[in-house]
């Protein structure tokens, strides 16, 4: 596992429960602005599923990932859902009041 890979899961595992965060702001504060897609490579293969809680990434404008790994954006709003994240009508996450920045 690379350097970078360690550093993405670290922060990840610092968003907390009903919030999440973009894979660029992940890439940012793993130290990589321009890592947003390497991010997602990462997460793809989270060793720690339930511990690295990658199901708070989506992307900027809150749209869940249609990869999620761990059971598609179905499974990952569901997730979402139970730690009371909201969505708009549109079905993306209400970036205003549960995104981190």
């Amino acid at each position: 596992m690379s350097a970078f890979s360690e550093r993405i899961y670290e922060v990840v595992k610092l968003i907390p429960c009903g919030r999440v965060m973009s894979y660029g702001q992940v890439a940012r504060l793993a130290g990589n602005p321009r890592g947003a897609r390497a991010v997602g490579f990462a997460l793809h293969r989270n060793p720690q599923p339930g511990v690295i809680p990658c199901h708070r990434v989506v992307f900027r404008g809150g749209s869940l990932a249609p990869g999620f790994a761990f059971g598609g954006p179905d499974e990952q709003r569901q997730l979402l859902e139970a730690e009371g994240v909201g969505f708009t009508e549109d079905g993306r996450v209400d970036m205003e009041k549960f995104g981190m920045f």
